[in-house]
């Protein structure tokens, strides 16, 4: 096949630093590549993953009307040129719109991370017709967007590089807890910090602090009063290694979201160490960790302290294999191509 794949204006592919989808991408072009399929690519201009073809957005954002406009017409530019059998958009389903009119009707997908806009995905879907499939990189996410906008929608989750993360298989009685994930309230540290000292527990805290819009404050109310007492500490942001090491000695991941998390990379990458997870049953969390098995979910803090009094009934090497089946490069990639080739048939 000669798969076509986009991704947004702003970040390069792989990216230099922070950038999930982005690594995400960049792993698909060379999965796809090493399975013999040619793949192009349409992103940022420092994008320096190996493709068969490559073209950059000429706009850096996927916000302004003007950027939006010349990326669209890029894109079409991009198309006749590599003609691909299929066209996979992890960018902005607005920029598919000059190709409802092409000679050339290939099918083409478009891959959500975020919440959809109803509108614009009916719109599309009118627009393109059948051509058009949807995929989400959870069922939550795809059943919301089938209320919205309709069309077809398949989950297909996002994934990590097990090998990157060593796997541990126990660790000792007086573990620390780890919070990891942006300091903001929709990802609950200060749930993680209430959990820790109600029972008794170090909690070590990592991630990138955030100081706008509903953040605002939230560092100095809710996590800087608790820092040096009862065990709670803030290790600051971590690299690849750093993170290696500080799931792979960690009791649990404690990371009691308050909101409908898309996806959670760090929730695989958590299982991937052997380290359970302990999180509210929101957004796709329950499609990662099952309940009792590789974690727990929980509604409260109260249930928080009880799940980390449960933590030894948790076989670490289950955490590890349920990435292993279901959330690597390959298995993603198998779910892909098997979506690409049902819309080529279709």
């Amino acid at each position: 096949m000669r798969i076509l794949l986009t991704a947004d204006a702003e970040l390069p592919v792989p990216p230099k630093l922070y950038g999930g989808i982005e690594r995400v991408i960049a792993s698909l072009v060379e999965e796809f590549r090493g399975r013999g399929h040619e793949v192009g690519l349409v992103a940022h201009r420092d994008s320096t993953v190996d493709a068969d073809f490559f073209q950059a957005w000429p706009g850096l954002t996927s916000t302004t009307r003007g950027d939006s406009f010349r990326n669209a017409l890029a894109l079409h530019q991009a198309v006749a040129k590599f003609k691909p059998d299929l066209l996979h958009s992890f960018s902005r389903l607005l920029w598919l719109m000059p190709l409802a009119a092409g000679a050339q009707r290939f099918p083409m997908v478009m891959s959500y991370q975020r919440e959809p806009t109803g509108r614009t995905v009916e719109l599309s879907r009118r627009l393109h017709g059948k051509r058009l499939h949807f995929s989400a990189c959870s069922e939550q996410l795809g059943e919301k967007g089938r209320q919205r906008g309709g069309g077809s929608w398949t989950a297909i989750p996002n994934f990590i590089d097990p090998e990157r993360l060593d796997f541990v298989s126990a660790v000792p009685a007086d573990a620390p807890l780890v919070f990891l994930s942006r300091l903001e309230p929709i990802k609950g540290a200060h749930n993680a910090i209430a959990i820790a000292k109600a029972s008794g527990r170090r909690l070590l805290i990592a991630g990138n602090r955030v100081e706008s819009g509903s953040a605002e404050g939230y560092w100095d109310r809710e996590i800087a009063p608790h820092l040096g007492k009862d065990g709670i500490e803030y290790v600051g942001t971590v690299d690849d290694a750093q993170k290696n090491e500080l799931l792979g000695k960690a009791a649990a991941m404690v990371v009691p979201i308050e909101w409908d998390e898309p996806f959670g990379i760090v929730f695989a990458e958590s299982l991937a160490c052997g380290t359970p997870v302990i999180s509210t049953p929101r957004g796709a969390v329950p499609e990662i960790v099952k309940h009792g098995v590789h974690g727990f979910h929980i509604g409260n803090v109260e249930e928080g302290v009880a799940a980390v009094r449960r933590l030894g009934e948790i076989d670490r090497l289950k955490c590890r294999q349920q990435v292993e089946a279901h959330f690597t490069q390959a298995k993603v990639a198998d779910r892909y191509l098997e979506l690409y080739r049902q819309a080529i048939q279709a």
